[in-house]
């Protein structure tokens, strides 16, 4: 028999029969990684673990803790599940069931409802299948044998789906006993290998999203490769819930909206707005320390400003319809740069002007369809600390990275510790169309953006497809405290626009250039930002950020005049504080304070009054004992001042 040589990423090289397969050489390894391996990639393809490698290869193999694995998984317990539900409810007909992020859905076209005890009930049976230990199956058919296939089964959704398909192709079919179903793959190799899910919901979709089409079920589940991951996936779920920034949006008096105001039109609250105008004055302090200036643009403009910048040509479907002015259409203004453009170009610029920075706080308004609206995450009128960059090619380097070492100042203060920064480029099949037509300033540009992020030593991934029209951008991407995934802001590069506004600046020898402009806003929208950032803290947020940040606790109405004496001692130092004066149990009014998540309770009885005194509560840590009021004062300014992250007790440090 044929002997070939196997290649494992160690370099390492062992030799196999023709046809060995990679559960062959896992097993081969060592019993843990045969148990544990769930998909394979040979010669840089992902391939079934079963299936027959018969030449020289290079061979990696995934366990489902991996990005490959976990996808496989996924893929293979959607299948596990559609199987489970045509047992259990045998006119069911299947349609999709794609993966999501952590995890998979599946639409069934049933009568029946399904229900928790549906769900519980589909479950176990997925359970009695895994332990079964059917083997997975690949197939690869024709297109017509694929429709026959399907019609014979019943199933008129799948034949739907293959009359699609290009009738020359080849589909590839997965089996597992007396279950079919249409997948390009990989799968596991045995439902042996499918332990640890869970179904989480259902919920009606339309088939293919179309409301014209006939209602589906839908069911969602997750699966992980052990049980302690299930389990920290579930908890973050749960999580998730309570920190849904719209339900502690609305029990914290943040936002709110109005039917009569408008879908996606937030109304900030004053608890909201209060972090509104924090965020601006640490972006404010940060711009100020960095040499930016501030300006501030209308917010209705002429219609050739957009056709001049190409937002007409490239964004008009994001804006809203013009209005007629005088004969004259104006829009509202979806973003800032034209006018920033109009700013630069207000008188003439020398080599020695720039950079020119220039920051607004301004808001803008971007037309997001009904079904895209989402609490604060997807709006339509966007706050934000927008700013434009005016430099030379050889000062564009150093602009850009500072800006990037912005994002991860910001990361500091908000206890941000994961995050990606994506690279965003052009395709060459977008030029002229998604795209400015300028392939050799895409090239140059892009490849400046990469020099700039590896002197940096920034680290960052490259995604093709997604530039901005006039240039490439980093996309900035983080992660609340609980996993969840956000994109927090961009950071542009425009090589186009300028020229098109024939913005100039004089060089060294007397002639005009052309500068190159970098947009930026590193906290992205104060809406999105803020929406992220209740999430994140669950509520709690650090003292220089919160609302409200001490509130005064008299313990009976004999203490009240002293309690204002406290109240307005703290107000004069800028302190944000309340007075609960209610003929409320101080047991009471102390979990009142916890409910509103209020950081410091300072409680103040017989004792305190004669003292000059305050006894101090803090969320998550308890009483810290009784302080002059001038000492504790100067313990929170100093706080506040440094925005330190110490307000929960997994967050503390030695100012606790």
């Amino acid at each position: 028999m044929k002997s070939i040589e196997i290649t494992l990423p160690d370099n390492s090289v062992k030799s196999f029969p023709a046809g060995v397969t990679a559960q062959d050489v896992a097993d081969s390894i060592g019993p843990g990684l045969a148990r544990a391996v769930v998909v394979a990639k040979v010669n840089g393809e992902l391939k079934d673990l079963n299936q027959e490698i018969n030449e020289n290869s290079d061979l990696e193999l995934f366990t489902g803790d991996t990005a490959e694995g976990h996808d496989t998984l996924l893929h293979s317990t959607a299948h596990l599940m559609a199987q489970a539900v045509k047992e259990l409810y045998p006119e069911a007909k299947i349609t999709i069931g794609p993966t999501i992020e952590n995890g998979f859905y599946y639409d069934f076209d049933l009568d029946e409802s399904f229900s928790e005890a549906s769900l519980e009930k589909i479950e176990q049976k997925m359970k009695e299948l895994a332990r079964s230990g059917q083997k997975i199956t690949r197939n690869e058919i024709s297109v017509s044998k694929a429709i026959d296939i399907f019609e014979k089964l019943g199933e008129p959704y799948k034949v739907e789906i293959i009359k699609q398909i290009n009738p020359d192709d080849v589909i590839t079919m997965y089996e597992q006993t007396n279950f079919t179903d249409l997948c390009r793959g990989p799968h596991v190799s045995n439902t042996l290998k499918i332990k640890h899910f869970k179904l989480l919901s259902t919920s009606g979709a339309y088939w293919r999203g179309d409301e014209k089409n006939k209602m589906l079920q839908r069911i969602y589940g997750t699966v992980f490769s052990s049980k302690d991951a299930l389990k920290r996936h579930l908890h973050n779920l749960e999580e998730a819930k309570k920190r849904d920034h719209r339900k502690l949006g609305k029990e914290l008096k943040l936002f709110t909206f109005d039917d009569e105001i408008g879908p996606g039109l937030p109304l900030w609250l004053p608890n909201g707005a209060v972090m509104v105008e924090e965020l601006e004055k640490l972006a404010k302090e940060y711009e100020q320390k960095s040499g930016y200036d501030v300006v501030r643009t209308p917010h209705l403009t002429k219609g050739v400003l957009y056709e001049k910048s190409g937002h007409l040509d490239h964004y008009q479907d994001s804006m809203y319809p013009a209005m007629d002015v005088d004969g004259t259409e104006y829009y509202v203004k979806p973003m800032n740069c034209p006018h920033h453009h109009k700013i630069y170009d207000a008188y003439p610029r020398s080599y020695r002007d720039l950079p020119v920075r220039l920051s607004e706080y301004g808001t803008c308004y971007r037309y997001e369809k009904s079904g895209q609206l989402f609490g604060l995450m997807r709006v339509r009128s966007l706050q934000m600390n927008d700013a434009h960059i005016y430099c030379t090619k050889e000062q564009f380097k150093s602009e850009f990275l500072s800006v990037c070492n912005l994002y991860l100042e910001y990361f500091k203060i908000f206890g941000i510790e994961k995050y990606s920064m994506r690279l965003s480029l052009h395709n060459k099949e977008g030029l002229g169309k998604k795209y400015v037509n300028e392939p050799e300033l895409w090239l140059e540009t892009e490849n400046w953006v990469r020099e700039a992020l590896t002197e940096g030593g920034i680290s960052f991934e490259e995604v093709p497809g997604e530039a901005a029209f006039y240039g490439p951008k980093i996309d900035v991407q983080v992660w609340s405290a609980i996993g969840k995934e956000f994109t927090l802001a961009t950071n542009q590069v425009d090589f186009a626009v300028p020229s098109k506004f024939n913005l100039t600046y004089v060089d060294e020898e007397g002639m005009d250039k052309t500068p190159l402009c970098i947009h930026r806003a590193p906290l992205g929208t104060h809406e999105r930002f803020i929406g992220f950032l209740i999430e994140h803290f669950g509520g709690n947020f650090p003292t220089w950020l919160a609302p409200v940040q001490v509130v005064v606790l008299p313990l009976s109405d004999k203490f009240t005049d002293y309690a204002k004496i406290v109240v307005k001692s703290l107000k004069n130092d800028g302190i944000r504080v309340k007075l609960n004066d209610k003929a409320d149990k101080i047991g009471f009014k102390i979990r009142q304070a916890e409910l509103e998540k209020i950081n410091f309770m300072l409680i103040v009885g017989a004792e305190e009054t004669n003292d000059g005194t305050v006894s101090v509560r803090k969320r998550f840590v308890g009483d810290l004992g009784v302080e002059k009021l001038d000492k504790f004062k100067q313990k929170l300014i100093d706080e506040i001042k440094n925005r330190r992250l110490a307000h929960r007790k997994e967050t503390a440090t030695e100012a606790e």
